[in-house]
């Protein structure tokens, strides 16, 4: 019989410190997202930031591509800290990074990291005088930053050479392939250059994002390889609905399979006033799913067949998760453990009871046009049976009840 699979050997990588977040060396991979707002919207910024961060988003990024977005930024971290929120906020720089970091010390200041791309922060410059400019920003303030190469904002000069050297090769490669090439080339030269200004190595990290989920798989393992800088992993695009969450699912789960990320963000596109914690949910899910990092109570739940032509039991599936992530913020302060909680939802008889029965605390519903009986399985042992219509609300109150035993509070020690 073929041994059970050993948890995930991790790539050991240099550890950077983002705002008190750390970042690689085997530290717990971090989940990260990007606000949408217009930054220089300091009351939007701050409200959607605190959504994010309240989701569980461990570092929240933000567009400083304005005047008026630089000089937002000192004023968002000071309300949010105010509110009560440390997460750290990262400058996202394109094109003007350098202009505003020196104009706006305030901001530099403030903000935690600062993420350059190395494609387009010297566009039609023949020197790279302005990525040194950003660097140099970074060594003053003791920010790190990470460099984010994009294939759809690549460094034309660099591409363009080694499409020649290609061209020129007796065994020329697919252009894809060079450009493939060309991102890592780019991360690990631009890297140099930031530690030839006087940039700490464990003051680096680096991205290198693309749409296609084989290409993002085979980038990363060529930089992985090469390099003991932490990785930020993500699609560049990954798309709208579950064409995104699946993408974004299917590169992940390889390369963190493989031990290979130490900061993750599911790029999604929302939709219209769509919910923008939904990329949050979709990589601590990842990372749940994978058991590399627990974030909430799972809800094992059937898909419901001919069997279950009620919606009842889906009904009670949802309002028990639901319940479950409210109740998070409140039980991660005074039950620790409680995210590692199996619970199980079942529909009918079939699975319903062996399901139920390995999970922490399950219940189980009849099946077809159920008469509201449901048995509920607490440790793997049938505990009580729930009749009528309050079983929602009783199996809440169970809930509860087991976490107060199971996860004893802090305050009460």
């Amino acid at each position: 019989m073929e041994a059970a699979p050993g948890p995930v050997k991790r790539r050991l990588s240099t550890v950077v410190n983002v705002g008190g977040v750390k970042v690689g060396g085997g530290h717990p991979i971090v989940v990260q997202s990007m606000t949408n707002t217009d930054t220089a919207d300091v009351a939007g910024t701050v409200e959607q930031t605190l959504a994010l961060a309240k989701a569980g988003s461990e570092k929240v990024r933000v567009t400083v591509n304005t005047d008026e977005a630089a000089r937002a930024v000192p004023r968002i971290v000071d309300l949010l800290r105010f509110k009560g929120c440390d997460v750290p906020i990262i400058g996202d720089f394109h094109y003007n990074g350098h202009l505003l970091l020196k104009k706006y010390p305030e901001c530099a200041r403030a903000l935690a990291k600062y993420r350059i791309n190395p494609g387009n922060v010297n566009i039609g410059k023949k020197h790279d005088d302005n990525f040194r400019t950003m660097i140099e920003t970074a060594i003053e303030y003791r920010k790190p930053v990470r460099i984010g190469v994009n294939w759809g904002s690549l460094d034309g000069a660099l591409l363009t050479r080694l499409m020649d050297e290609n061209a020129a090769s007796p065994e020329p490669l697919d252009a894809k392939d060079v450009t493939l090439n060309a991102i890592v080339i780019s991360a690990l030269e631009s890297a140099a250059a930031a530690e030839r200004y006087g940039l700490g190595h464990d003051m680096i990290i680096l991205s290198a994002k693309v749409s296609g989920v084989q290409d993002l798989i085979k980038v990363y393992r060529m930089l992985a390889r090469k390099c003991d800088y932490p990785l930020h992993l993500g699609l560049t695009e990954a798309g709208m609905g579950a064409k995104g969450i699946v993408a974004t699912t299917a590169a992940l789960s390889v390369l963190l399979q493989e031990g290979i990320g130490d900061t993750i963000r599911t790029s999604l596109t929302p939709l219209p006033n769509g919910d923008r914690t939904e990329e949050v949910i979709v990589s601590q899910q990842i990372l749940q799913s994978l058991e590399l990092r627990s974030f909430t109570p799972q809800v094992t739940a059937c898909p419901g067949c001919g069997r279950t032509t009620s919606t009842y039991f889906q009904e009670l599936a949802d309002q028990i998760q639901t319940y479950l992530r409210t109740q998070m913020p409140i039980w991660k302060m005074d039950h620790p453990g409680v995210e590692e909680m199996k619970v199980a939802v079942m529909g009918c008889i079939v699975n319903g009871p062996g399901e139920s029965k390995h999970a922490n605390i399950g219940i189980s519903l009849p099946g077809t046009f159920e008469d509201p009986v449901a048995p509920v399985y607490v440790d793997g042992k049938l505990n009580r049976t729930l009749r009528g219509d309050h079983i929602a609300a009783e199996f809440m109150e169970m809930l509860n009840d087991y976490v107060d035993r199971t996860y004893p509070s802090l305050v009460a020690q």
